[in-house]
């Protein structure tokens, strides 16, 4: 049987996401779910309108197979979910197109210091949601594909953050939010960068409305 995270792998490799963002080698360690407050969920490749996206969405974040810390002779312990912090990015690889990637990959939001829902939250999604705990270092903007452009993927990637966390210095890339400073930017470069793990992934795609389309 197809385990949850080997489906996430076939649906990014199905999708040239592996390799065009990810390396052949990512193998995932965590659900991640990304819930939009329209109610819209990503699904590994659904399609979301841009009015579905506009505002930030939230997350959430199921470890798989965790290991105990602390474990005495009874395998009891503590939860590491209580004490692992997660960076989540949101790229696009196809700008301006999939046909011609040249500013692959824009960057459209990069987060630092989130960390699971408290133990004992209802069973309702927004309360499982991960707590965000810094501001965004560079800051959220919903999907906005160029007239002609074609279909774009929008892919989230979570990176496990080292024990204790980090800082992203306040002169590094990822605080531009210009237009241009948010262009050619490199997920896996940036993990590596800062010694996080990449984790968990996820996407949707999502393309212009037809300017000559009418409106039923």
């Amino acid at each position: 049987m197809t385990s949850p995270l080997d489906s996430i792998v076939l649906a990014l490799k199905r999708a040239e996401i592996v390799p065009d963002v990810l390396p052949s080698t990512f193998t995932p360690t965590i659900l991640l779910s990304v819930v939009y407050p329209a109610g819209c969920e990503v699904a590994t490749g659904n399609t979301l309108l841009r009015e579905d996206t506009l505002d930030e969405p939230d997350i959430v974040v199921t470890p798989m197979n965790l290991p105990f810390a602390n474990a005495d002779s009874t395998g009891e312990g503590e939860d590491l979910t209580r004490e692992a912090s997660y960076t989540l990015a949101m790229v696009d690889p196809d700008a301006p197109s999939r046909g011609d990637p040249e500013y692959r990959q824009f960057r459209h939001w990069l987060i630092s210091g989130i960390k699971s829902a408290p133990q004992g939250s209802t069973n309702e999604t927004h309360d499982l949601a991960s707590l965000k705990t810094k501001a965004a270092v560079t800051p959220y903007s919903p999907p906005d594909p160029s007239p002609g452009s074609g279909i774009h993927r929008f892919v989230f990637l979570l990176y496990e953050e080292p024990i204790g966390g980090y800082e992203i210095p306040v002169n590094a890339p990822e605080h531009d939010t210009k237009l241009e400073g948010r262009r050619n930017w490199d997920a896996v470069v940036f993990g590596e960068k800062f010694g996080l793990k990449l984790a968990g992934a996820d996407f949707f795609v999502s393309e212009a409305a037809d300017p000559n389309s009418v409106a039923a």
